[in-house]
């Protein structure tokens, strides 16, 4: 079994405690790995390192900081297939979705490289002769990703890239569910020769390593992906020194569908957008609001392709790997159970997978419930697994309104022809992104946040650079 170890100021070390975390596969919950448990000494030396780096890292120009992103992602895809084993192992996500992880984590990095000959400030003229006012783009400093369970490299992609092409120094502490692609990862960190304390990493419990890293006047800027419980707890520890926080937080993705909709087309996609990753991403489907006229055709649809849905050891490629932990299970079984009693009825699953093949591991089936109101469980909280609720709506400003009265506003799915719906959905529905004729996707050049509780701030594309950089303004008199 690999023991790792932290990686700060460019050198591998073992936790200040002497313990150890065992990581788990969730297909079969044996212990693969063990990764440190480390405490809040760790934590100020990798802070303390990665502050004295940051200023001559600064100075390096964003090309020369950008040619060690291309060594990253050059040496990521030559170990392609390593690391999506990794992920498959310690996430239960199927191979082919992990091979594509891969790919996503290079893509983050190689959209941040490409940017540094784009960072760029503004020159306005002066009220007086003789004097201009310059506003340049400048890093923050030290910086801190907190990165989520499901998506364990690709997070560091997206927060790693954009911090290191504008200049700031960041320690990566991974969910202590899903260490090792991550702590893994670093080993490439440490090939391209970084230099020290530039990327330092650090394994341990978020409630008290990730509240030291947020709560340190060290840290500057904080990037997380999480539930919006973490989300509230980060946000706290860093209001005592005023930290910026970019918030990437949860969702309850609503799956729209009008009655001039494609039925088939929706109906697929609704399938892959609710059961991508075993339902564990934030902008997965997780409520379809279908209109009365199309109802029993896209639901009997909905059946019919949910119950081709493959599930099985992951690294067969199945349609479906387990979920992540007991505890997710146990989640899965709570908003099902409540749902129920509130007057839900489960159309097909709604239990935990058993029998050959499925006794160990963390398996649940593809679910799925009619009948939801909503001020039932399963349409308020965030479900975050297979489970797909069904709502019968008589018109779209009825879905949009349904859609906003959740308290999340990530991203909303519409299928209609009548782009007039698009618009009013653009102009009265307070969300993030809107997937309008298209399931579940994101592309490096967008922009993915959240509205309400699913966050602040946001990553991808230029804003997503530009979320790293804090502003300076000079007043030059010449």
């Amino acid at each position: 079994m690999k023991i790792y170890k932290n990686y700060i100021n460019g050198e591998w070390i073992a936790s200040s405690s002497g313990q150890l975390m065992d990581v788990q596969n969730p297909a079969n919950e044996e212990i693969i790995a063990a990764v440190q448990l480390s405490n809040t000494d760790d934590a100020a030396l990798a802070l303390e390192t990665s502050q004295k780096a940051q200023k001559s890292w600064a100075k390096l120009s964003p090309v020369k900081r950008a040619n060690y992103i291309y060594k990253i992602i050059d040496k990521l895809m030559e170990r392609q297939t390593e690391f999506a084993e990794i992920l498959v192992r310690e996430q239960g996500k199927t191979l082919n979705e992990a091979m594509g992880e891969v790919i996503d984590t290079c893509d983050y990095f190689k959209y941040a490289a490409d940017s540094a000959v784009h960072i760029r400030g503004d020159i306005f003229p002066s009220n007086e002769s003789g004097e201009q006012i310059w506003i340049q783009r400048i890093p923050y400093g030290v910086t801190v990703a907190l990165c989520a369970w499901n998506y364990p490299l690709a997070l560091i992609g997206r927060k790693l890239g954009p911090a290191l092409v504008t200049g700031n120094t960041m320690v990566i502490k991974p969910h202590e569910l899903t260490p090792l692609a991550s702590a893994e990862f670093m080993t490439i960190i440490d090939e391209v020769g970084l230099p020290k304390g530039v990327v330092n990493f650090i394994t341990g419990s978020g409630a008290e390593i990730g509240n030291a890293l947020v709560s340190s006047p060290i840290t500057r800027l904080v990037s997380v992906t999480g539930s919006v419980n973490a989300g509230r707890a980060i946000y706290t520890s860093a209001a005592q020194n005023i930290t910026t926080c970019c918030l990437e937080l949860g969702g309850k993705s609503t799956f729209i569908i009008m009655d001039d909709a494609d039925v088939d087309t929706a109906a697929e996609e609704a399938v892959k957008s609710r059961f991508a990753n075993c339902g564990q991403v934030c902008i997965c489907n997780e409520h379809v609001l279908v209109h009365r006229k199309v109802a029993d055709q896209v639901i009997s649809k909905i059946l019919e392709k949910t119950k081709q849905i493959t599930i099985g050891d992951p690294m067969t490629n199945p349609d479906m790997g387990p979920k992540v932990s007991e505890s997710e299970l146990d989640k899965m079984d709570r908003i099902i159970s409540k749902s129920v009693e509130q007057g839900a009825k489960v159309l097909y699953g709604g239990e935990r997978l058993k029998g050959k093949g499925f006794e160990n591991g963390f398996w649940y089936m593809p679910t799925l419930i009619t009948d939801v109101t909503h001020d039932m469980c399963v349409a308020r909280e965030e479900v975050f697994g297979p489970v797909l609720a069904i709502t019968v709506v008589d018109s779209f400003e009825e879905a949009i309104a349904f859609a906003d009265d959740a308290p999340y506003g990530l991203s909303t799915y519409v299928f209609t022809k009548d782009y007039t719906k698009l618009m009013y959905a653009i102009e009265n529905h307070d969300v993030g992104t809107i997937f309008f004729n298209k399931g579940i996707t994101g592309m490096v050049q967008g922009y993915h946040n959240g509205h309400k509780h699913s966050g602040i701030g946001g990553e991808d594309g230029v804003y997503g650079i530009e979320g790293f950089l804090q502003k300076l303004t000079v007043y030059l008199k010449y």
